[in-house]
């Protein structure tokens, strides 16, 4: 069937929602570059000096550090437990297979607001408020969701084929994941671990259930900042987390390619 061209009238109204969906990142980055002492658009003049600011801002270079560390373990451990479950739920056929996954992503269907009191009150009887640990336990059980839906999509559409070929010449389970599964899904894999850490890089709403005096992320420095000053402090960070969110997605479309990244 013979694909017709999208009339004109659509063709605006798309380019005029990706304008609406834009004009945050339009607005943010000139006032990351002003020179004056409060958010203004468009700024009076030009200026670094919120990026030196943020250079010596030791609370935010803090929590800087510590999303990245946070969300560079959470994206191991996900993988960790993400590879292998969603190979059993997908090839080993378990029984209840796609009742353990619905269970196990069931944390997407609920507001984050609403999982973040329930993680409020379980980790505060086990006394894990305020802690690294705690942290990193609740962004996985955030991130995890993401992770086996990704990865059973990427296992679910390989051909089992390839597979039982390698099989039939006397290669072993482990062989056969190791030298046939694994390089079809790589793809599905590297985009699993991008979002994996971007998703822990950016969880606000649940960290500021769990974060402390002692130990906060960087999301929540940048809220907390936000309630007392109106500097474009926060802008600047904001241009950061662009750019990296951008090189993310290069570096899964330079190593994995973006229209190969879920296997169909």
């Amino acid at each position: 069937m013979e694909e017709r061209p999208a009339p004109l009238a659509l063709k605006i109204v798309a380019f005029i929602m990706f304008l609406f969906l834009l004009a945050p990142v339009v607005l943010v980055v000139p006032i990351a570059f002003s020179a004056d002492s409060y958010m203004t658009f468009p700024p009076s003049g030009w200026s670094l000096r919120w990026y030196v600011d943020l250079m010596h801002n030791s609370k935010m270079m803090g929590a800087l550090g510590t999303s990245t560390l946070l969300a560079v373990i959470v994206t191991a451990l996900s993988m960790l437990i993400a590879l292998p479950a969603s190979y059993a739920i997908v090839r080993m056929r378990v029984i209840g297979a796609d009742a353990l996954l619905a269970f196990f992503t069931a944390p997407l269907l609920l507001p984050t607001i609403v999982l973040g009191l329930a993680i409020l009150i379980v980790f505060a009887g086990a006394g894990l408020l305020g802690t690294f640990t705690g942290l990193v336990i609740a962004h996985l059980i955030i991130v995890l969701p993401y992770a086996l839906r990704v990865l059973t999509t990427s296992l679910a559409g390989l051909p089992l084929i390839f597979e039982e070929a390698a099989s039939t010449l006397g290669a072993s389970p482990l062989t056969i994941f190791r030298r046939v599964t694994m390089p079809m899904i790589a793809p599905g894999v590297v985009a699993t671990a991008a979002l994996s850490f971007l998703v822990s890089f950016d969880e606000a709403v649940i960290s500021l259930f769990l974060t402390g005096p002692r130990i906060t992320t960087l999301p929540v420095a940048m809220y907390q900042h936000v309630e007392t000053q109106a500097d474009p402090l926060v802008a600047a960070i904001s241009v950061l987390l662009i750019v990296l969110t951008l090189a993310v997605v290069l570096i899964v479309d330079r190593t994995a390619g973006l229209t190969k990244t879920f296997v169909k």
